[in-house]
């Protein structure tokens, strides 16, 4: 069991985690005005805030993976208790 919960809590600190990222990197773009013609400071701005969304994407699916692994070791260690 033990195996388990630790597997679901770095499932769960990741997913959260990932969760924060995109919060984070969308409130950045939202608070970011449009790039003019010439301001390339605000577009490398968008752009790096694009990368965090989708390395928070990411982040998430990783949780999801953990949790859904944490699932079918539990449901196996029950099923082999009974």
């Amino acid at each position: 069991m033990q195996i388990s919960n630790s597997l679901l809590g770095a499932g769960l600190s990741a997913y959260q985690g990932a969760q924060q990222r995109v919060d984070q990197a969308a409130s950045t773009i939202a608070a970011t005005s449009l790039p003019t013609v010439d301001s390339s400071q605000a577009l490398t701005e968008i752009s790096e805030q694009l990368i965090e969304l989708k390395l928070g994407e990411h982040n998430a699916a990783l949780g999801a993976r953990l949790i859904r692994s944490a699932d079918e070791v539990l449901g196996t260690l029950i099923d082999t208790q009974a």
